[in-house]
C-alpha cells in the first residue's frame, strides 16, 4: 500500500477497494459477474470525472502544490511564495503571514531596544538636573494667604487619571520588559502569575483611561491654548536662561506643552489601545501589529513626559503640589510663576470689595 501515499485521498479510497476485492477474489474465491464488473468500472470513471476539477485547485500551482514535500514546500513559503488556505477569513489566501516576523523585528529591535536607553536617559536627566539645579524655590517668603487654584472637580480628574496611568503604566512596562530581569528576582513562576495579573488589570483598566483622559482634555481645553506670552516663555526657556520668571497665566508654556503632548500620545495610545483590547471588530493581523507598534511608542512617550511633569510638579519646584493636593496656593507663588494669573485674581477680588 506504500504506492498509495502520495495520491489524493478519493483515489487512495477507489485504489482501496479494487485492492481488496481482487484480494477477496484470491483468498476466498469471490467471482464478479461481467456486469458487475462494467458497473463497478462505471462507477470508477464517474468519480475520477466528478473529482478531477476539485483535484486541480487542490494541487493548482505554487508551494501548496502535491509537487512542494517537506523542505521544499516550507522553504517556497517562508521566502513568500504565494500559497492557499481552507481558512474563509479575510486572510484566506495567506497561509503564513510573513508580516508577523516584520513586526517581531520592529518591536524587539526599535521600540524595545531603544525605548528602554530613552527611559533610562530620561531619568538620568532628571537626577542630572536636581543635582546640577535644585529644586526651584520661592523668591518672596510665603505670604500665608492662599488663593484656589484647582477646583475639587480638577483635582478628582487629575489623580483618577494619574492613579490609571500609573497602573498601566507599570503593568506595560512589565509586560514590555519583564521577561528580561524579572524571572530571575521573582522567580519563573511568579512571574508568570503576575504578568497574568498584569494583562488582565492593563486590559480591563485602559478602556477607565480612555474615558477619564477624555473628560480631562475637554475640561482643561480651554485654558491651554498657546498665545505669543507662552512663546515668550519659551524663548527664556522658562526662566532658566536669563534667571527671571517669564510671565504666564493661569498655565504657563511649559504645562501647556505636556497638555499637548498629553492629547497627542494620549490619542494615539488611546486608540492603538482600544484596538487591541477589543479584537473582535478588526479582522487583519496587520491591524493588531500597528496597533501595537503605536501603542508601545506612544506609551513610552508618555511614560518619559510623564516622568518630567511630575519631577517639576513635586520635589522640583517649591509649593506645586499643594495645588494639586489642597487646590489652594501661597499668594508669593502664584505671584512668582503665574504672574498674570495672580493679577487677575487680585483685580477680580478688589472688584467684589
Amino acid at each position: 500500500m506504500g504506492e498509495l501515499r502520495g495520491m489524493p485521498g478519493f483515489l487512495r479510497g477507489a485504489s482501496f477497494w479494487l485492492t481488496s476485492i481482487a484480494w477477496l477474489r484470491s483468498t476466498v474465491g469471490l467471482t464478479l459477474t461481467r456486469r458487475l464488473k462494467q458497473r463497478l468500472s462505471l462507477c470508477m470513471l464517474l468519480c475520477v470525472i466528478a473529482l478531477a476539477p476539485q483535484v486541480q485547485a487542490a494541487g493548482g500551482e505554487g508551494p501548496v502544490g502535491s509537487g512542494y514535500k517537506g523542505a521544499d514546500y516550507w522553504r517556497s513559503v517562508t521566502q513568500g511564495d504565494a500559497g492557499y488556505s481552507t481558512n474563509k477569513a479575510p486572510e484566506a489566501g495567506v497561509l503564513i503571514n510573513r508580516s508577523g516576523e516584520q513586526w517581531r523585528q520592529l518591536r524587539n529591535n526599535l521600540v524595545k531596544r531603544y525605548g528602554k536607553w530613552v527611559l533610562a536617559a530620561t531619568l538620568l536627566g532628571l537626577l542630572v538636573v536636581y543635582v546640577l539645579v535644585g529644586k526651584s524655590r520661592l523668591e518672596e517668603a510665603r505670604t500665608g494667604v492662599t488663593i484656589e487654584r484647582w477646583k475639587r472637580l480638577d483635582r478628582y480628574i487629575h489623580w483618577l487619571v494619574a492613579g490609571l496611568f500609573i497602573i498601566l503604566g507599570l503593568t506595560g512596562l512589565s509586560l514590555l520588559f519583564g521577561r528580561h530581569f524579572m524571572p530571575d528576582l521573582i522567580g519563573k513562576a511568579l512571574f508568570n502569575d503576575g504578568m497574568q495579573v498584569a494583562k488582565w488589570v492593563h486590559n480591563y483598566l485602559g478602556p477607565l483611561f480612555v474615558l477619564s483622559l477624555a473628560v480631562m482634555i475637554l475640561k482643561w481645553l480651554k485654558n491651554n491654548f498657546i498665545t505669543r506670552v507662552d512663546l515668550r516663555w519659551f524663548m527664556q526657556g522658562g526662566g532658566m536662561i536669563k534667571g527671571k520668571h517669564p510671565h504666564a497665566g493661569y498655565m504657563n508654556g511649559g504645562e501647556k506643552l505636556w497638555f499637548w503632548l498629553l492629547v497627542l500620545a494620549g490619542i494615539v495610545v488611546s486608540l492603538s489601545g482600544l484596538v487591541l483590547d477589543f479584537p473582535a471588530y478588526f479582522e487583519l493581523r496587520h491591524d493588531f501589529q500597528l496597533a501595537n507598534l503605536f501603542h508601545g511608542v506612544a506609551s513610552l512617550v508618555l511614560v518619559c513626559g510623564a516622568l518630567a511633569h511630575a519631577y517639576i510638579g513635586s520635589i522640583g519646584t517649591e509649593g506645586a503640589l499643594e495645588g494639586m493636593v489642597s487646590g489652594q496656593v501661597d499668594e508669593a507663588w502664584a505671584k512668582q510663576h503665574h504672574d498674570l494669573w495672580y493679577d487677575e485674581v487680585k483685580k477680580a477680588q478688589n472688584d467684589k470689595k
